[in-house]
């Protein structure tokens, strides 16, 4: 096991109330900034499909390229936060993500799929220094006793931008989508991609322009940065023995795969002419739904979970998003497109419930393990494939029965917990 860097632990240090106030809106608007962002993803992936007469498996390397880089950047993201700081570190990420929408520009003029996905990349690396600068910031940016209803109001954020994102990208991407000529000529197939994809530049060069001006303010308050604790990291071996955590991890894993490919499907799904049979623009318009459902499930999940407890509710819900996705499978019309839209429901306290409960009970360890469980995040670029690989090899409806699987894990990690078989620090 190679030695690698969790995300600094949040500094015990405290903030006057007028550089809190401050830190907390900037960290607000970066929930925003990199929610709206990741949801545009499922945005792309209609339209890529369409474009360059992709299958299921070949479209979804957009999320492989996306959540991949959690897994290859989160460590020297950590790294980076420790060298220079919360503030500067995350301006790093906020220029990378700008460098990443720019590079839209040319993948859009050379119409090249690799293009966009090695745009996408570049995206995502800063998704991922910002996020992994942005959750401490927020935990040390007041009380330490108000800090989980900080962090519930920045996943709010994060969860607007979710629900209003694929709107957007509905209108100003998927509005002019057109499917390829049948037996066209390459001369003729070029210049109907070059058309489609002149569609990206104008939103990109527009989200560009908003990340660097983020940029330049983040910057222009680094000396409010709070102090970054240098623990270092240490080899995750001894982690992997705590199977309370061990299982958390593949839960994450599960949780982020399945969310990611249901709604990358979702548009293609809702497109089935067995499903809703609509446009392209109405069905990504309504991923908003699934979206909609999540954000709303937060808010009514911050209430539950005071009344329930964690393991009970995180098995009851893995349950219901299984049970939608499964109907859904098996359905026809609306009754199919309704059960997999309300998937997104079950979904919204599933991810901070896996990881609370993983690293309950850790003491020290609990940087690290926090570093390992934000790795997994990877299953949003493994399982997409595997579920677009189900859907060339069957049909859409059939892969839906992978992120079924998914939540039938987590149902059981949760069940486990509840039931005192997986106890806090095990």
């Amino acid at each position: 096991m190679t030695t690698m860097h969790a995300a600094p632990a949040a500094p015990p240090a405290r903030l006057d109330r007028q550089n809190s106030t401050q830190l907390v809106a900037l960290m607000m608007a970066m929930f925003f900034a990199f929610g709206f962002c990741t949801v545009l993803v499922d945005t792309l992936v209609p339209k890529f499909k369409a474009m360059f007469t992709l299958s299921y498996a070949e479209v979804m390397l957009t999320q492989f390229c996306f959540f991949g880089a959690y897994f290859i950047v989160s460590a020297p993201a950590g790294w980076l936060i420790g060298r220079i700081g919360y503030l500067r570190s995350i301006t790093v990420g906020l220029v990378l993500m700008a460098a990443g929408a720019l590079l839209f520009v040319p993948a859009a003029l050379l119409s090249t799929y690799p293009g966009f996905l090695a745009a996408l990349f570049i995206i995502a690396s800063g998704v991922t220094i910002v996020q992994v600068g942005a959750n401490p910031v927020v935990a040390v940016a007041g009380a330490p006793e108000t800090a989980p209803s900080r962090l519930t109001l920045a996943q709010a954020l994060n969860s607007l931008a979710t629900f209003i994102g694929p709107s957007i990208g509905a209108l100003l991407i998927l509005s002019s989508l057109k499917s390829a000529p049948v037996h066209a000529s390459a001369a003729a197939l070029a210049v109907y991609r070059r058309a489609q994809a002149h569609v990206f530049i104008a939103p990109f060069v527009a989200i560009a322009i908003g990340l660097v001006l983020l940029a330049a303010f983040t910057w222009s308050r680094r000396a409010i940065s709070p102090p970054v604790d240098q623990r270092g990291g240490g080899s995750y071996r001894h982690l992997l023995a705590r199977k309370r955590l061990l299982f958390g991890v593949i839960g994450i894993f599960a949780y982020v795969g399945a969310e990611v490919s249901i709604g990358s499907s979702m548009a293609n799904y809702l497109m089935q002419k067995s499903v809703l049979g609509v446009a392209a623009a109405t069905a990504g318009s309504l991923v908003s739904v699934y979206w909609g459902g999540a954000m709303l499930g937060r808010f009514m999940g911050t209430w539950v979970l005071r009344h329930v407890r964690p393991g009970q509710l995180l098995a009851l819900c893995a349950l219901g998003a299984g049970l939608c996705a499964l109907t859904s499978s098996f359905n026809h019309g609306l009754l199919a497109a309704g059960f997999l839209l309300a998937v997104g429901l079950f979904n919204a306290i599933q991810f901070p419930t896996i990881f609370t409960l993983a690293i309950d009970g850790l003491g020290d360890d609990t940087p690290e393990a926090s570093g390992l469980i934000c790795l997994a995040i990877v299953g949003g670029a493994v399982i997409p494939l595997l579920t677009g690989a189900v859907a060339d090899a069957a049909s859409l409806a059939t892969a839906m029965l992978v992120p079924v699987c998914c939540y039938a894990y987590i149902a059981t990690y949760g069940l486990l917990i509840w039931r005192g078989r997986l106890r806090p620090g095990d």
